[in-house]
């Protein structure tokens, strides 16, 4: 079996108000709570990732609505998400609070995998990244690797040890991180099932600590990773799953149905890759397909933005849906998806599962 879902919350939650009397947003829905793969810690069935320049509102109103997980990291809001933990969160709640960043491999400032294996300061990549967050230490620190087509071992970006990504060194590292107090588990980002599976390996046998979670992209479009690989793993080592992108970068919203709206982030400079791909072939049967699903948002009461998201709730293989906004009503839309997976029974499932046509094939059942 998969972990068990529970409603309600961790213990802090039980004497957690609502939220302040003049507040506005709130959600008739208490969100659950599961665990991170087979570890003890418990992370709400919805977190909030990305959220732009209004990172500080967002994250105080998600907390009010029964957010605990905070997913940062330097790329969010071009590095400056960091800056926006409120302080409010971060001094008086921080123990009801998990927050994980992430370790890139190529990135700027100082914060890559390579700062964290190049001896002999092997920590310094997450030092840095503890004094942005101005934390002593994060609950999950993922060690991400930003192109999946890039093999594991070698180095496209230059010929120094301190930049190759070899598993052996990384698991080294961060059970290096994890002794020091500086994270409390860690876990990868974009690993294929069989890197993650070499990680396990080889912390059994130098009894290092093996990763907990795997952060991979899941969505009405893409499932074969999260749906077959990362169950078996569940299974094997314990590994669980946070996923990311439920809307497909926005394709997945409906907004895309007509084509390329002004202001849109396919119409962005630098997302001339979403517009091809919404534009291709592919993405019209795609965008054919949300109409049909569009139909039953309707028929449930919801938007196809929340479908979508309580669509990969239902997976209970996911520990939690790591959500975007740029706003407060956008976040508050997708936190409402709480209220949708009670209406997704199998016929729905079933139903949605006829129209997207591309359901995983695994050979095992491990709900037996």
């Amino acid at each position: 079996m998969y972990p068990e879902s529970t409603t309600g919350s961790p213990a802090r939650l039980s004497q957690r108000q609502t939220g302040s009397p003049g507040m506005l947003y709130r959600t008739h829905a208490r969100l659950f709570f599961r665990n991170l793969g087979k570890s003890g810690l418990r992370v709400s069935c919805l977190g909030l990732g990305e959220c732009g320049g209004m990172a500080e509102q967002l994250m105080t109103l998600a907390y009010d609505n029964g957010i605990n997980l905070f997913d940062t990291a330097e790329v969010y809001a071009a590095g400056k998400y960091v800056s926006f933990l409120p302080p409010s969160l971060l001094f008086r709640r921080r123990s009801s609070l998990v927050i994980t960043t992430k370790i890139f491999w190529g990135g700027k400032n100082g914060d890559v995998l390579a700062a964290v294996t190049a001896p002999p300061c092997p920590s310094a990549g997450l030092k840095a990244s503890l004094e942005r967050l101005q934390l002593e230490y994060v609950d999950v620190v993922f060690a991400n690797r930003p192109d999946p087509n890039t093999p594991m071992e070698g180095d496209p970006f230059s010929s120094s040890k301190s930049r190759t990504f070899i598993i052996e060194e990384t698991v080294r590292a961060m059970t290096h991180v994890i002794n020091q107090g500086m994270a409390m588990y860690w876990g990868t980002s974009r690993w294929s099932s069989m890197e993650i599976m070499e990680a396990y390996s080889v912390a059994r046998q130098f009894n290092l600590i093996p990763p907990i979670c795997e952060q991979a992209e899941y969505h009405m479009f893409q499932r074969e990773k999260v749906e077959v690989q990362l169950p078996e793993l569940f299974h094997k080592i314990g590994v669980g799953a946070m996923t990311w992108s439920p809307l497909a970068c926005g394709i997945v919203s409906g907004k895309y149905d007509s084509g390329i709206p002004p202001y849109s982030r396919a119409s962005l400079k630098g997302y001339q890759w979403l517009k091809d791909k919404i534009l291709s072939e592919e993405g019209r049967r795609q965008q054919a397909k949300l109409k049909e699903l569009q139909a039953i948002a309707e028929r449930l009461g919801c938007t196809l933005p929340q479908l979508a998201i309580a669509w990969c709730l239902r997976n209970e293989g996911v520990s939690s849906v790591l959500l975007g906004a740029s706003n407060a009503d956008q976040l508050m839309e997708n936190v409402g998806a709480i209220q949708v997976l009670p209406k997704l029974s199998s016929s729905i499932i079933h139903e949605i599962d006829s129209i997207l046509g591309n359901k995983p094939y695994s050979k095992k059942d491990y709900r037996s």
